[in-house]
Formats: C-alpha cells, structure tokens, sequence
C-alpha cells in the first residue's frame, strides 16, 4: 500500500510529520485516531485530527495535498457514520431528528396512500 507523509498541526502532535496509509482513492483517511496510553493504567486517552486541504491549485481550487488538524471536540462528530456534529444528513431532514421521527417522538407510520384514510379496492 502506498503511504504518504502527511504533517499535523495542534494539540499535542503539532509540527510532526508521519507517513499515513493512503485508500484506495489515493487520499489520506478523514479522521485519524492517535491513542495514547494512561501512565495511570486507565483507558487510553484518544487524540483525533482531521484531514483538511493543505492548499489548493490557483485555476482549477483542487487540493495540493492534506494535512491534519486537531479537533479538540474528541470523538464527538468525527465520522460520517458517528451521528455527531458532522454526522450524516439529509437534505429533507428537520435539524436535530433523526429520520421517522419527529421532534423526538416514536417513529410514525408511513401515510396512507388514499387520501383522508378512506377505504379503496386495495384494502380489501
């Protein structure tokens, strides 16, 4: 697999240079994941940096390369699949439900296909 020296910058990794592993697209992954042991024994303390463009091209604005920055929020949103703050959304969506809900009630049922839930031919 092919890798490619990426900088980070902010928190505690800032100024350092690692190689990360590309996709199979060619580009760095969204979010990186650095765990860090506790000296205490406890649960590892997690730092998540994300992948932002590190300079675009003056005629046609394409990326240049990438580069991480410190995302002091954790883990909160740091994936399209986490449901945080960058989480998955749709365009028909109300801000803050998720889809089948509404304002935080029980999953409705889809309507009816005859108007004002009259009987037709299909029901019987």
């Amino acid at each position: 697999m092919k890798s490619q020296d990426t900088p980070f910058e902010g928190g505690p990794m800032d100024g350092r240079v690692l190689p990360v592993l590309l996709g199979p697209t060619g580009h760095p992954p969204k979010t990186y994941r650095i765990p860090v042991p506790d000296a205490a024994g406890g649960p590892p303390t997690v730092l998540v940096y994300r992948r932002v463009p590190r300079g675009h091209s003056r005629k046609l604005g394409l990326p240049q390369g990438w580069k991480y920055e410190f995302a002091d929020e954790g883990d909160r949103g740091a994936g399209r699949w986490s449901g945080g703050a960058s989480g998955l959304r749709w365009p028909w969506s109300k801000p803050g439900t998720t889809p089948g809900t509404e304002s935080g009630t029980t999953p409705r049922t889809p309507p009816d296909a005859t108007p004002g839930g009259r009987r037709d031919d299909a029901d019987e």
